[in-house]
């Protein structure tokens, strides 16, 4: 019985250390690498630099994207992408 009340806190602090700090990390994590996969040309981004651009062209691992009013294209990788910026947001 000692034994048990010796493992309990030290397991209770694990558990309440898993739902506060490693669970919401990973449900983030998640979040933004279906984000990353579920990007289609034409969506607006903006990448962890801060740069704002438009996908022209996707490969496997690189992302084309056009920024500026010159329409400058340049690759970035895709676990560059920050998020996806809506459309109502860029107006």
């Amino acid at each position: 019985m000692d034994i048990l009340r010796a493992f309990a806190f030290p397991i209770a602090l694990l558990v309440i250390f898993y739902f506060l700090l490693i669970r919401p990390q990973q449900k983030k994590d998640k979040k933004i690498r279906e984000m990353r996969s579920n990007l289609v040309v034409g969506d607006h981004i903006t990448t962890i630099g801060g740069i704002v651009g438009k996908v022209t062209k996707i490969k496997e691992d690189d992302i084309t994207i056009e920024v500026g009013a010159d329409k400058t294209k340049f690759d970035v990788k895709k676990w560059a992408i920050g998020n996806k910026v809506n459309q109502s947001d860029n107006n």
